[in-house]
């Protein structure tokens, strides 16, 4: 969507800190397609260089979309970092509109609430407007469906989900917070998400299977 014959001013931060793929990036790149006709600049928090010339765009932007990973049922330091930087310096446009799009590694998408309200909070305390929060769960999983379209088979409901968001964006309008989880059974999503990451990942780091559930 252009207003009139202008394409907005749209910055995306990849508020990830891993500097290699990621969920973050992948969520980004769904999304793209729908704004594509805005002018768009796009940041990774753990690549910038907090350039006057970056904070500028960020600041003169109409809308401001994060993009990021749920760490303890909050943000990650890199983007604490970078949102009191944003702060400090504040907003040439006070009229930015700001998007979020949260991802964890739980099933259930609502579990990146507490997130969703620390940017509500950081919103206000900025003097920017708040748009919507898109909170997506098993957010591990992501990547091994990304062959398939959104919208259909386990990306169906992140299909519906960004259509809602994409909306608001684009019109920059308000709307209620969706946390959401993939179609597909919970008890597979365990079984596959500790055989395919986690029990991968404690043998990386060292550790082995029966260690994992010491003490419960």
């Amino acid at each position: 969507m252009q207003r009139g014959n202008c394409p907005m001013k749209i910055c995306i931060i990849n508020g990830s800190p891993k500097t290699g793929k990621n969920t973050s990036e992948l969520l980004i790149g769904y999304l793209m397609p729908f704004i594509k006709e805005n002018e768009i600049t796009k940041y990774k928090v753990c690549e910038l260089d907090f350039t006057e010339a970056q904070f500028s765009r960020i600041q003169n932007s109409e809308v401001l979309i994060f993009a990021f990973p749920l760490y303890i049922d909050s943000i990650n330091s890199d983007l604490l970092h970078f949102l009191i930087e944003l702060q400090k310096r504040g907003f040439r446009n006070k009229n930015t509109n700001v998007y979020c799009i949260i991802n964890n590694g739980f099933y259930e998408g609502r579990q990146n609430h507490v997130a969703a309200d620390i940017m509500k909070n950081w919103c206000k305390a900025t003097g920017l407007t708040y748009g919507q929060t898109l909170g997506i769960g098993a957010g591990e999983m992501l990547p091994f469906f990304e062959e398939i379209p959104l919208g259909h088979g386990p990306n169906k409901n992140i299909g519906i989900a960004f259509q809602e968001l994409v909306h608001h964006i684009l019109s920059l309008s308000k709307g209620e917070d969706l946390f959401i989880s993939p179609n597909w059974p919970r008890f597979l999503w365990k079984i596959q998400a500790s055989l395919a990451v986690w029990y991968p990942r404690a043998k990386k780091n060292g550790l082995k299977k029966k260690e994992i559930f010491q003490g419960f």
